[in-house]
């Protein structure tokens, strides 16, 4: 397979940890067989930087003429809410131009890691949980409005938004365990109420063979913790999505540890990044976790590129450098030695070449 891969290092230790993510793609295709291409292209604050905005014209061309985009992080102080312009918009403007209405968030905590987690471990053997956040709608993209005494942040939803994300997350609760938990407001926001009525219309009809219910984002959040088996596929709005895999990467003992994916309605050019920010406390001291983002490029072998194959063999190395000690700072043992960005990355790569 040939494919170009557009690379958005971003900000703070978005260039270590997709550097890393690069060569182990460049290591799978040397196993596999493939032809993977990477053009490199500014987003967030670098972009600012450079250029004064947050998404240049060139970096949206090479997204939209590429077959899959990995990204870094965007973020820091240095560009704070005072901002004119801030990273973050970037990243709303390329979702939002790419079509990217569902974001795909794994929480599956490894069983040599469950150390690293503040949550009991018997609470996590079996956790298997993915959770869909709708992207483009919301408070997020609402009209907003400003002065100096009130501020205004509106959240729109129409129908047709929410029933592509409930069939979206419906059909991956199909190929898994066949339970979707719709998370939603209802009882405040009206919103929540479409929202609900778009799911209980939908599902009996087009996916009968899925159990669903319904669950207020409160309650969701406190479940997540005190019973996370309980979860197969989760579907739920922008903001309360955002925040509640927020909280999920406790499950998994570090956000280093989560990747994510981004799909819209094209069948190529997916966004793929780790769930985590730009971490500027620790950029440039080669400390940063690598793995979120390596399975984050899982993911785009899976669902850009439908290599499930190179995707579990991906996974299955990671999962061995994390066997075998390759342990960051975050994952690290209280006793052990923790492994920097480049050899993490090196650990994986040694596993898929031992295949």
């Amino acid at each position: 397979m040939q494919a170009l891969i557009a690379v958005l290092p971003g900000d703070g230790i978005g260039p270590e940890v997709t550097a890393e993510a690069q060569r182990c793609l460049d290591a799978l295709a040397r196993r596999f067989g493939h032809t993977f291409s990477f053009k490199t292209a500014l987003i967030g604050g670098a972009a600012i930087d450079a250029s004064g905005q947050a998404l240049p014209a060139d970096t949206l061309a090479l997204c939209r003429r590429a077959d899959a985009v990995m990204l870094g992080a965007v973020g820091g102080p240095k560009w704070g809410p005072a901002a004119t312009v801030r990273p973050e918009q970037g990243l709303l403007q390329l979702r939002k131009a790419l079509g990217l209405y569902a974001n795909l968030r794994p929480v599956v905590p490894h069983p040599a890691v469950l150390d690293a987690a503040p949550i009991k471990a018997e609470l996590l053997r079996g956790v298997d949980i993915m959770i869909v956040r709708e992207l483009t709608g919301g408070i997020y993209f609402g009209d907003k409005q400003r002065s100096a005494t009130e501020a205004i942040d509106v959240c729109r939803y129409t129908s047709v938004e929410i029933e592509r994300v409930v069939r979206l997350a419906a059909g991956l609760a199909r190929q898994r365990r066949g339970k979707l938990t719709s998370i939603d407001k209802a009882n405040v926001l009206e919103t929540s109420r479409l929202w609900r009525e778009v799911v209980d219309r939908l599902m009996p009809v087009e996916f009968p063979e899925v159990r669903y219910e319904h669950m207020l984002v409160d309650a969701a959040a406190m479940h997540l913790i005190c019973r996370p088996r309980d979860f197969d596929v989760i579907v739920t709005e922008n903001m309360f999505g955002d925040i509640l895999t927020d909280e999920a990467s406790v499950l998994a003992g570090s956000m280093g540890m989560l990747p994510s994916a981004s799909l819209g309605a094209a069948s190529k050019g997916g966004l793929y990044e780790p769930i985590h920010g730009s971490a500027p406390d620790i950029a440039g001291r080669g400390v940063a976790n690598p793995y979120a983002a390596i399975l984050s490029a899982a993911m785009l072998l899976r669902y850009s590129f439908k290599l499930e194959a190179e995707a579990l063999a991906l996974e299955a190395a990671v999962s061995a450098a994390i066997v075998g000690g390759a342990r960051p700072t975050d994952i690290a043992l209280a006793n052990g030695k923790a492994a920097d960005t480049r050899s993490a990355g090196s650990a994986v790569i040694a596993a898929l070449e031992a295949g």
